[in-house]
């Protein structure tokens, strides 16, 4: 039987309390102490509703990352014809991210979660990682077209090049995620990808 109109608003403002409640605790607790109880407790709602809609914490705090930081356009890089440019826009852009303590709570418990449920690394890389790198892809397919980029070219190892050093040093909570740091990486990377 399909819901009542009034119980659909009920429902869809219970999902958004229970997201937003989601996004202030992850901001606010160390992640270990995160749970289905304190999502509920703050989001006036009983467990059995968060239940309804998702079967984990990690499954939870996805959800609510995905509703702060995704688009529904998806991404899109920039094509201004300079490789260099858009590149060294999307590199800083990622050092912002991973350095903005709302976006690094959430992605430093997607990096928890990923690592011990199957399910919720699988949905996180459909979802977000995929998706990133496609775009990425096709503006190096650009950039070879424009004769920017070697004709040769490797993207997933050109895509490696380009974000790795990036995550890895934010992964191992490394000093230095800085600009500067993004254009070196950007100088390397361009260094193999140049025709």
């Amino acid at each position: 039987m399909p819901e009542t109109p009034s119980a659909a608003r009920r429902s869809e403002r219970a999902r958004a309390a229970i997201l937003t409640a989601t996004a202030d605790l992850i901001r606010e607790l160390p992640y270990a102490k995160l749970s289905i109880e304190s999502i509920a407790s703050r989001a006036g709602v009983g467990k059995q509703t968060i239940y309804r809609w998702w079967p984990s914490k990690g499954a939870v705090v996805l959800d609510a990352m995905l509703e702060r930081y995704s688009s529904p356009e998806g991404l899109v890089l920039p094509d201004t014809g300079d490789i260099r440019a858009d590149l060294r826009l999307l590199l800083r852009g990622a050092v912002a991210e991973l350095t903005d303590p709302d976006s690094e709570a959430f992605l430093r418990a997607m990096y928890i979660e990923i690592q011990q449920d199957p399910e919720i690394g699988r949905y996180y890389r459909e979802r977000l990682l995929l998706p990133q790198r496609a775009a990425l892809a096709a503006r190096l397919a650009a950039g070879v077209e424009a004769g920017q980029v070697r004709a040769d070219l490797d993207t997933e190892v050109a895509l490696d090049l380009l974000l790795g050093p990036i995550q890895s040093r934010w992964s191992l909570g490394l000093d230095g995620l800085t600009e500067a740091y993004a254009d070196a990486v950007l100088d390397a990377a361009l260094a193999h990808l140049a025709p």
